[in-house]
């Protein structure tokens, strides 16, 4: 049997970096690590072959070449998805779907021959038994959320490494916490379930054994949400891998701000090798925060807890939102204070959307305020359910806060900040070709070609006089606000 896994080509988007990716010689960010983990579930006897189209083309060469193309895809590729499809179909290939775009919403693609939804671990053995006996169903689909310890290494090398600027790898799944407008628990549950420390070892290993040195992400959507097993046993054990292979990685992952309340997993963090954290703050207004189910952010100094996970060496980056019932006119102002005092340099700002099956979609559609579904860009100036804000108005706050937190002079002045505050505890730059020629490109477009000339060098030389350790983050950034002002149209 032919497999040919096809992933399909993500939008210019705030998370894309297509603009400072290119500095690096760079295509995608990320690589599909679940198709990549999908693959490892299929017979070891098939051909197997991987298009991630961010990345290379699909050639109709590699359609005729399969058997059964493989699909898997989110919200923001769901416009992308259908070319696939019709490509595929026009070739007389199967077509077999799953991931979360299809879990949510599979009954719009009605040209897929198979879909497989839910977790793999689960529906992926009942399609091949099928399969196997030739007798396969279009639908397969399970409300059992799987243990991970048995879930394979990622078949890495069905792709090209250098291509990337990060490798993932998921530690766990399910969130023990239930915000109103995320769909995480309704994918994957609220019993966080994780992987061995054995498990992660050996993903590091086969990580490191494929040649890959540099960034790794872990891409749970709450690292922290187990902390016990991971004092007791998986960072320990990471810990203690790293420095065995001379910490080749540099590691980064998502966490709920809860994170600031535990010095112990900060400072183990560190020791592991992570530098970096996305926590989602969502708002500086309380009463949202109680509208969204937000408790882990609720009675707390936010401000306070993003400055003490950056003095105990941990870059943060975060999401905030906007559109929530309970916000007013002077939140627009409020978001761009916090942002730009709390130093959070990447900072993704979004309007509020309701993704089918969660508990925000669910109320609006009882209170017929539901308009559409969503595009899975939530920066792309769009809604899609009334608000109680006048959406005029809403958007254009929105806008606002966008403008004033990249303009060229804010945005420097906030990486400023960040690094006055950042205290890492390690070395967690390794310098490589790319970074060198990422720097005098950075010279040629930043500092002579672009607008923001002046504060580039005032950036760089402020860092050499006052944190020469912080160079490379502070080139990093600056090329990340190229990125973010060219998607952002600012």
């Amino acid at each position: 049997m032919k497999a040919l896994m096809i992933y399909p080509n993500c939008p210019d988007t705030f998370w894309s970096f297509k603009h400072a990716l290119r500095f690096i010689s760079k295509k995608a960010v990320h690589p599909p690590v679940g198709l990549l983990t999908v693959a490892s579930m299929l017979p070891a006897q098939w051909e197997k072959r991987l298009v991630d189209m961010n990345v290379s083309l699909l050639k109709d060469s590699s359609l005729e070449w399969a058997d059964y193309v493989f699909i898997s895809a989110m919200a923001i590729h769901r416009e992308a998805v259908k070319d696939v499809i019709k490509r595929a179909k026009s070739k007389g290939v199967k077509i077999v779907a799953g991931g979360p775009l299809f879990t949510t919403d599979y009954r719009v693609f009605k040209d897929v021959d198979h879909y497989i939804l839910n977790e793999g671990e689960e529906t992926i053995p009942m399609f091949l038994e099928d399969l196997a006996n030739g007798v396969p169903k279009r639908v397969y689909t399970s409300n059992v959320f799987p243990k991970l310890t048995k879930t394979p290494v990622p078949q890495w090398d069905l792709i090209n490494m250098k291509e990337y600027a990060n490798m993932n790898i998921q530690y766990s799944r399910g969130c023990p916490f239930n915000c109103e407008f995320c769909d995480i628990t309704n994918l994957f549950g609220r019993e966080v379930r994780t992987k061995s420390k054995e498990q992660v070892v050996s993903e590091l290993e086969s990580l490191y054994v494929h040649g890959w040195k540099g960034q790794v992400f872990f891409v749970d959507d709450n690292f922290i949400a187990s902390k016990t097993k991971l004092k007791r046993g998986v960072l320990p054990a990471i810990t203690e891998w790293m420095k065995k292979r001379k910490y080749p990685f540099i590691l980064s992952t998502q966490a709920s701000i809860n994170l600031s309340d535990d010095d112990k997993l900060m400072e183990m963090m560190v020791e592991a090798g992570f530098n970096a954290v996305f926590i989602g703050i969502e708002t500086p207004n309380e009463k949202s925060l109680v509208e969204c189910g937000k408790v882990h952010n609720q009675n707390r100094n936010m401000a306070d807890c993003v400055k003490k996970i950056q003095n105990a060496g941990l870059e943060v980056m975060a999401g905030f939102i906007l559109g929530f019932d309970n916000d007013l006119p002077p939140v627009f102002q409020k978001q761009i204070e916090f942002i730009q005092n709390s130093g959070i340099v990447t900072a993704m700002v979004g309007l509020l959307n309701a993704p089918k099956n969660t508990r925000l979609y669910h109320r609006l559609e009882k209170e017929g305020r539901i308009l559409a579904d969503t595009s899975g860009n939530n920066m792309d100036y769009s809604l899609n359910f009334i608000p109680k804000m006048n959406p005029t108005r809403l958007v254009e706050g929105y806008r606002s806060v966008l403008t004033n937190i990249y303009s060229i002079k804010p945005y420097y002045k906030r990486v400023i900040t960040f690094l006055k505050a950042h205290k890492p505890k390690k070395k967690c730059f390794r310098f490589k070709m790319c970074h060198i020629k990422a720097f005098f490109q950075s010279i040629f477009v930043l500092g002579i070609r672009e607008k923001g000339r002046k504060q580039y060098w005032e950036l760089l030389f402020w860092t050499l006089f006052r944190k020469p350790s912080a160079f490379p983050k502070a080139v990093t950034m600056a090329i990340y606000g190229f990125h973010f002002r060219k998607v952002l149209k600012i």
